[in-house]
């Protein structure tokens, strides 16, 4: 039986490029293309593959974001997350989000396969360059996921790519129908547990997990 798989970036040469090399393969199959984080998870649930080589940085909604929901509608999918950062708090972020594999996108084209078949098997799979990050953190007495900024609610995670994005307390407030006030606080909690208190430095760190993009 093949296995059924979901590619999502929003570049189109990267999705073809993908759909190309994995059709080429006996036992694979591409049964889908997401230009963006919403499309995946529409599509995850339209045509339940049975892997999602998802890219971590995508417009409407983020890669992280989108494993979160698919993984909660089915958890028996398995996603792979694809980054251009080679970062151990978006590796930490990847899998707290429930993703089997982190590979960054310039991996051969032999990497991503072992990467679809060792999930289709259910084992974890990090690329080499994350693997050797996480050994050098343990040789030296680091701890990754420790090292990592403690994790945002979904609330606040909404709250920041929206401040990312350049929208003012007041068009944020008024999205969600609260008090400009109530959103000043939570944007000034998500300042203390990031430790960052500039607009660049949180939009710096939006980008670095996936939850909006600079074109």
């Amino acid at each position: 039986m093949n296995i059924k798989v979901l590619v999502a970036d929003d570049h189109a040469v990267v999705r073809q490029g993908f759909k190309s090399l994995l059709n080429s393969e006996a036992d694979i199959e591409v049964i889908g293309e997401a230009a963006n984080g919403l499309e995946a998870v529409r599509m995850a649930r339209e045509l339940t593959p049975d892997v999602i080589v998802m890219d971590m940085n995508m417009p409407e909604m983020s890669g992280i974001e989108a494993s979160r929901q698919i993984l909660q509608e089915n958890p028996a999918i398995k996603i792979l997350i694809l980054s251009m950062v080679l970062d151990k708090a978006c590796v930490a972020l990847a899998l707290k989000t429930g993703a089997i594999g982190y590979l960054l996108k310039d991996c051969t084209s032999d990497e991503l396969l072992t990467a679809i078949h060792s999930a289709m098997a259910g084992f974890p799979y990090l690329c080499r360059e994350v693997t050797a990050l996480v050994i050098k953190d343990y040789t030296q007495g680091t701890d990754t996921a420790q090292d990592s900024q403690p994790p945002l609610t979904k609330r606040e995670q909404e709250v920041l790519q929206f401040i990312a994005d350049g929208k003012s307390s007041k068009e944020i407030a008024f999205h969600y129908g609260l008090s400009v006030k109530t959103i000043e606080g939570q944007r000034m909690g998500i300042m203390k547990k990031l430790d960052l208190y500039s607009v660049a430095e949180l939009t710096k760190y939006a980008v670095r997990i996936g939850l909006t993009t600079i074109e």
